[in-house]
C-alpha cells in the first residue's frame, strides 16, 4: 500500500504544545517514504461542508473551540489533508496527514478537526471515480461524530465506528444505529479480545453492505500507551485489524486520524501498513 503525504504537514498549522502537533507527522516522515499529494479543491470540501465553515477556517486566527485552533496556515493544511485522503482513495493508499478530520461536522470544526477528510474522499470517489457504494470503517478511539453527521443518512455510504464510550465527543452510544450506520461502543479498559469481538460485528456489517470501496479512519489512540484515552490495544492488533479490513472490499484506502504518543505512532502505522499489504 502506497503512503500518501506532504512535507507541509510537518510545517503548517502550528499548534504549540497541543497533542495534535506538527511532531506527529515529523516522526512519520522520518520513518516512511511517501507519494506527495495535492490539496483538495474548495469544491471537493463543499460536497461535505458549508461555505460558512470554509470561510471560518480560512479567516479565523485563534481558537474555534477549546480543542481546535486556526492559524495563518491552517486552511492550507486542512485542504492538503483532504487532498491526501482523496489521493489515498484514488490509488488505494494510506494518507498520513494532519489535522485529522472525523469530528468535523458540516458547519462545525471541533475536536482538533477542521474538514472531514474521509467523508470528502468518499464523496469525491463517488463523483470522480464513479464508485457506487462506500463503507467507512472508523477505529479511532473517539467516535467519528462528524463523519456520522455528514454521511449517516446516506444510503450509498455505510459508516461503522468502534470507539470508547462514554467518552468524547459524547456521541456514538448503543442507541445510535441506522440502516447504514453501525456504532460499536466499547468500555474503558477494553483490550484485544473484547475489541476483536466487536470488530467481528463491524466486519459482518461491511461484508453485508458489499462496498465498492472501503475507507478506514485509522486512528491509533486506542493503543495501550496513548495518553488521551483508556482502551488497551496492543501494537500487533492494528496489523490484524488492517489485514481483516483489506479483505472487505475490492478497493481499500486509509486515512490517519488520532494517535498522540510520538514514540509509538510510527510503529503502529508500520503495523497497519503490514496488515493492509
Amino acid at each position: 500500500m502506497d503512503v500518501v503525504s506532504h512535507e507541509g504537514f510537518a510545517r503548517l498549522h502550528p499548534t504549540g504544545g497541543h497533542p495534535e502537533s506538527q511532531g506527529r507527522l515529523r516522526v512519520l516522515h522520518e520513518r516512511f517514504t511517501f507519494v506527495e499529494c495535492a490539496p483538495a479543491s474548495e469544491a471537493d470540501v463543499l460536497r461535505c461542508h458549508t461555505p460558512a465553515l470554509l470561510e471560518r477556517v480560512r479567516t479565523t486566527r485563534g481558537w474555534l473551540d477549546p480543542d481546535t485552533v486556526c492559524t495563518e496556515t491552517t486552511f492550507d493544511a486542512a485542504l492538503l489533508a483532504a487532498g491526501a485522503a482523496i489521493e489515498a482513495a484514488r490509488r488505494g493508499g494510506f494518507a498520513l496527514a494532519r489535522p485529522p478530520g472525523h469530528h468535523a461536522e458540516a458547519d462545525t470544526a471541533m475536536g482538533f478537526c477542521l474538514f472531514d477528510s474521509i467523508a470528502i474522499a468518499a464523496r469525491w470517489a463517488q463523483a470522480d471515480l464513479g464508485v457506487g457504494r462506500v463503507a467507512i470503517l472508523d477505529w479511532d478511539v473517539h467516535h467519528g461524530n462528524g463523519t456520522q453527521a455528514i454521511v449517516g443518512d446516506d444510503p450509498s455510504i455505510l459508516f461503522v465506528s468502534l470507539h470508547q464510550w462514554p467518552f468524547y465527543p459524547g456521541t456514538g452510544g448503543p442507541g445510535e444505529q441506522g440502516d447504514t450506520l453501525v456504532n460499536l461502543p466499547l468500555a474503558a479498559g477494553t483490550g484485544d479480545d473484547g475489541y476483536l469481538a466487536a470488530f467481528e460485528r463491524a466486519e459482518a456489517a461491511v461484508a453485508a453492505f458489499e462496498p465498492d470501496l472501503l475507507l478506514v479512519s485509522a486512528g491509533f489512540d486506542a493503543h495501550v500507551d496513548d495518553p488521551l484515552a483508556q482502551l488497551e490495544l496492543s501494537t500487533g492488533l492494528f496489523e490484524e485489524l488492517a489485514r481483516r479490513a483489506a479483505a472487505l472490499a475490492p478497493r481499500v484506502a486509509a486515512v490517519l486520524e488520532g494517535g498522540y504518543n510520538l514514540e509509538t505512532l510510527p510503529e503502529l502505522v508500520e503495523a497497519a501498513l503490514r496488515g493492509f499489504g
